[in-house]
């Protein structure tokens, strides 16, 4: 295998922002606007964290491709150029909007000598090498291999619209309405969780089947609304995606 990685790092960190943990910014009445791949974990942003999962590799890694926001290239690189070049990964600029633009973006820097490409989110830097070296083992014998954890939580399926709510019983009489939408939905039915997984990162897949999945993208009249994520756009070739 000469695997290339794409960490995917171009996220605009909007859920990450919202957190109320920290006290100075709570004080100052502003939120720092901090992007997530760069959290600071034991000494080392989480992006870099992310890198080191596929470093040593050199019997199935040959290129790591980082891809951030286009936005923030050349503060990036003024701040952890040094670093990111240390280990040969290549920046490029990703995607401004949806995260299949980023890898993308990634997929036109791969060299046509890889035979696989694995795709990482580097707000993810708690993946661990065995997990890796399970998905690496795997895709030698299959063309797209993710990885998952069964669902543990109880699943509703819930009403499309949200619930109106009459305010005054008295507006019946009187002819007025109270009424009101509150973002409340009735429950359906509760999911069978049998055979349901999270699926997460990183996904490796052999590098036709993978640019043919994306080709659907850009020559093809494929819906990127509906995209979410790598393996979905396989499973829309009608490939087999395995999980592992």
């Amino acid at each position: 295998m000469n695997t290339t990685v794409i960490i995917a790092g171009a996220g605009a960190s909007r859920r990450f922002n919202q957190s109320d943990n920290i006290l100075d910014d709570q004080l100052a009445g502003e939120r720092k606007q901090q992007s997530k791949i760069e959290v600071d974990l034991n000494g080392k942003p989480a992006f870099l964290r992310s890198i080191e999962l596929f470093l040593k590799r050199p019997d199935q890694v040959g290129d790591i491709i980082l891809a951030i926001s286009p936005d923030a290239m050349e503060q990036f690189k003024f701040k952890w150029g040094d670093k990111i070049g240390f280990h040969g990964v290549k920046l490029v600029p990703g995607g401004r909007t949806e995260r299949w633009e980023t890898v993308l973006n990634a997929l036109k820097e791969v060299s046509d000598s890889a035979t696989h490409v694995a795709v990482h989110d580097a707000a993810r830097p708690l993946a661990t090498r065995a997990l890796v070296d399970r998905l690496f083992e795997a895709a030698e014998h299959f063309d797209a291999v993710v990885p998952g954890l069964p669902v543990a939580n109880t699943l509703k399926r819930v009403s499309d619209e949200a619930v109106e709510v009459k305010e005054d019983p008295a507006d019946l009489i009187l002819g007025t309405d109270s009424s009101k939408r509150i973002d409340a939905r009735q429950v359906v039915e509760t999911v069978d969780r049998a055979g349901l997984y999270e699926v997460q990162t990183p996904q490796v897949f052999e590098i036709g089947l993978f640019r043919r999945a994306y080709a659907q993208i850009t020559d093809g009249p494929l819906d990127t609304s509906k995209i979410t994520g790598d393996a979905g756009l396989v499973e829309a070739l009608g490939e087999a995606v395995h999980l592992r």
